[in-house]
């Protein structure tokens, strides 16, 4: 999926662009993005302002990395060469991302949500597979490789929440847990936490949080209250797991 630097610097912010003006459409429309998820409510629907909290500094942190992908140069020397391969080489699975997520949101604001759901499959797929199978570990000294860390885990880690979420009300809306939704939810979440670091370690704390308080607004206390058990037993094994490492 290599490609030079010279067109990351157009791709990588073409598709924020993309994404920003499809987020102002879901916001703006009418029904707007919010109106749906409250029409379409399943066992994994977070509540809806913990995404609008989440989005808002992470897409402070892609502007952060944007801004380092157009201003560095390779042929400057050697470290800035380093320095842009480490994001060049996140740019196409970020742009896929992108463009994910704002196809999605021309099919969740229609209602269409088996469609929709594709798109979020595509995504989530795809950066976890990136931070999971290709993104090294983190250089602290550099700031291109911190900044790439905390922008591809961070979608990630929502990329996780939106799997979640459009899967059920696509397939499962108005249904409630059962015991297989609880057992899967809690193993699922143990095992990412057993190999996360604590910025997507974190993501997925922040994940059941908003699910838990999601289901208890809409009145379901019982699996609320597990899903707070689940991100307090997620948090302790994101501290064991990079505290004992």
């Amino acid at each position: 999926m290599g490609i030079t630097h010279s067109t990351a610097r157009w791709v990588a912010p073409l598709s924020f662009a993309i994404d920003f003006a499809a987020q102002q459409y879901g916001m703006l429309a009418t029904p707007n993005m919010k109106d749906i998820h409250d029409a379409n409510l399943s066992f994994w629907s977070p509540q809806p302002y913990f995404i609008a909290a989440f989005f808002f500094p992470q897409q402070l942190f892609q502007l952060a990395w944007l801004y380092r992908l157009w201003k560095l140069d390779p042929s400057k020397n050697a470290q800035e060469k380093n320095e842009v391969g480490i994001m060049v080489d996140f740019v196409p699975f970020y742009a896929v991302g992108n463009l994910c997520i704002a196809s999605w949101m021309i099919f969740w604001n229609s209602s269409a949500l088996k469609t929709a759901n594709i798109f979020v499959l595509v995504n989530s797929l795809t950066q976890l597979t990136y931070i999971f199978a290709r993104l090294p570990p983190m250089n602290t000294r550099s700031t291109s490789s911190i900044l790439t860390h905390i922008v591809s885990k961070t979608f990630a880690g929502i990329g996780v929440l939106d799997f979640l979420h459009n899967g059920s009300v696509a397939y499962y809306d108005h249904q409630g847990p059962n015991l297989a939704v609880k057992v899967l939810t809690g193993v699922g979440f143990a095992a990412l936490a057993g190999c996360s670091d604590w910025v997507f370690g974190g993501c997925l704390v922040y994940d059941l949080v908003a699910l838990a308080v999601g289901q208890r607004g809409i009145g379901v206390l019982g699996w609320s209250n597990l899903l707070g058990l689940y991100a307090l037993g997620t948090a302790g094994i994101v501290v064991v797991r990079n505290v004992v490492r």
